[in-house]
């Protein structure tokens, strides 16, 4: 399949989730990526990078909800993700660190409520239909990777034929897990030591529900002019 692409932007930090979505749009758009591509950005910082690429590839923009599944004791820390009808666990984190199996449910039952509150709040109508269809997965980097490979999962379990994953900025160890799992991971840039996403950013506030539904709104309606 596809190649993972490295250090195709050396100037770092990128000003904001707007700047990095023209570019990373700009170096898909001279790619082929067959007819009728479909973006698909991981709420919430996903969608603003995801609009630019949307724009720049003149394709549709939809959401791609996906939870990170906390350890109950630091939040933060990942022990996997879930995607709609998708789960991803970190089974030797997991192991190492004591977590029941009762624990792991309990996060994940109120991520999932928390999943489907956000996808009636950015989504109107159906998921779009994947089938046959170009997927370009959209978020602002990748640290560990996991909540995008829920996102893979998901998108090639809705039959989509060719899998994209594209990002601004990651650490190599994710990109590389990407790109085994989607088969493409275009990511412009991969600089060490990577400790978070947001350190590669000037302005890295946060995504509101609000900003994503009017992105998605007007995204649509762009779509629907052209």
């Amino acid at each position: 399949m596809g190649r993972h692409v490295r250090a195709i932007v050396t100037r770092l930090p990128f000003q904001n989730r707007t700047e990095a979505g023209r570019l990373l749009g700009a170096e898909l758009a001279a790619r082929n990526l067959g007819p009728d591509p479909i973006v698909l950005a991981l709420a919430r910082g996903g969608v603003a990078v995801g609009a630019e690429v949307a724009e720049a590839l003149h394709a549709s923009l939809d959401v791609m909800v996906v939870r990170k599944l906390g350890v109950p004791w630091q939040p933060e820390l990942a022990m996997g993700a879930i995607a709609r009808g998708t789960r991803v666990l970190d089974h030797a984190m997991i192991t190492a660190a004591h977590i029941s199996e009762k624990e792991v449910e309990a996060v994940a039952k109120r991520e999932t409520e928390e999943l489907e509150r956000r996808e009636r709040r950015y989504r109107e109508g159906p998921e779009p239909d994947l089938r046959g269809r170009t997927v370009i997965l959209v978020d602002d980097g990748l640290a560990t990777g996991s909540s995008m490979v829920a996102a893979a999962r998901h998108a090639r379990a809705m039959n989509a034929q060719r899998l994209i994953v594209a990002v601004p900025v990651g650490s190599t160890e994710a990109s590389e897990r990407l790109r085994r799992e989607a088969g493409e991971c275009v990511c412009l840039a991969t600089p060490e030591p990577f400790r978070a996403v947001g350190e590669w950013y000037v302005d890295f506030e946060q995504v509101s529900d609000s900003e994503v539904h009017q992105i998605l709104k007007h995204a649509h309606s762009r779509v629907g002019t052209a």
